[in-house]
């Protein structure tokens, strides 16, 4: 989209998933909730820690698990009005600190109270649980006021586990960052002309260097770079990599390749993924060319290029490529 000073900006996400170890303390936690239990450890000093550690606030390690709950008491809380997509529930609820019976410390989590009016500081509650478990904190979705209905259901989604909870050892954690990329007038000028299937750099009236994408400036020389040139959809892989490895974005199933691409008339690679030949056979100087998406599917971005090809001309040899390692 383009901004007020015809700026081309876009929503962008950072977006990848760890798995995580967990070890055996908090390891058997998550196991408990999935069973639909709550269990502390033991601390040198005889208390209980919710949610449990490995080691106390004085530097000792912890000891043996123990069950707690399933009731606790709210000891402090803030109210969310308007929640956010990321937070456990989509309508207002208040986060607070719930030390649950039998526990030393208060553990941080939801609680639906229904209204802000019936939130209070010191209030009972009891936790709601998942009907569908995988080993997560989210397995316990919220704490509601305390009934004898609320906890008669807490016992019962507990009542299905037997004997120790079995531990869950890892857990995918997703990791997102939601922001907003604006582009700058020179990278503008580099994406619009993508989607006329066009490749354009910015040469240093000093140096010469024709820079892609277009940037305000030389680095080298210091001075402003603010010639457009257009330069070649073709050129000369420079380096590669082969993917072998699967994630959730790739862009197709491994193996495949990655490249930097020298273009006729570029100084600077462009890099992209390349096709139509095994991983086997790629190399350094090998002769490609783009190949661009169809006509309906262009737009302002560096996926008009779908990918480059070999070209079947001979390879460059290393003087064409050396200085561009």
């Amino acid at each position: 989209m383009d901004g007020d000073d015809g700026v081309l900006e876009a929503p962008y996400r950072l977006e990848y998933t760890y798995t995580r170890s967990t070890g055996p303390v908090i390891g058997r936690f998550l196991g408990a909730l999935r069973a639909g239990t709550l269990e502390g450890v033991r601390t040198a000093d005889g208390g209980v820690m919710v949610p449990p550690l490995e080691y106390d606030t004085t530097g000792a390690a912890t000891g043996e698990a123990v069950a707690v709950g399933p009731g606790g008491v709210v000891t402090t809380w803030a109210w969310v009005n308007e929640p956010r997509k990321e937070h456990p529930l989509a309508k207002p609820f208040a986060w607070a600190l719930v030390k649950l019976d039998g526990a030393s410390t208060a553990m941080l989590h939801a609680v639906d109270a229904g209204d802000l009016a019936a939130m209070k500081t010191g209030m009972r509650v009891a936790p709601r649980w998942r009907a569908e478990r995988t080993g997560s904190v989210r397995d316990l979705e919220c704490f509601v006021p305390e009934t004898p209905f609320a906890l008669s259901e807490a016992q019962r989604a507990g009542s299905k586990g037997e004997g120790a909870p079995e531990p869950v050892p890892l857990f995918p954690s997703p990791v997102a960052l939601d922001y907003t990329v604006t582009a700058g007038h020179h990278l503008s000028t580099y994406l619009r002309a993508m989607k006329e299937k066009r490749i354009v750099g910015g040469r240093c009236p000093a140096c010469q260097k024709v820079y892609l994408p277009p940037r305000g400036a030389c680095p080298t020389c210091g001075v402003p770079a603010d010639a457009v040139v257009d330069v070649a959809d073709r050129g000369i892989v420079t380096t590669f990599c082969v993917i072998r490895i699967p994630f959730d974005a790739a862009p197709f199933p491994p193996p495949y390749i990655a490249v930097a691409v020298i273009l006729e008339g570029a100084d600077l690679p462009l890099f992209h993924l390349l096709r139509g030949i095994p991983p086997e056979e790629a190399r350094m100087g090998m002769r490609v060319r783009a190949v661009w998406a169809p006509d309906e599917e262009l737009g302002p971005t560096l996926a008009s290029i779908k990918w480059f090809e070999p070209t079947g001309e001979p390879d460059a040899d290393t003087a064409e490529i050396e200085r561009h390692l």
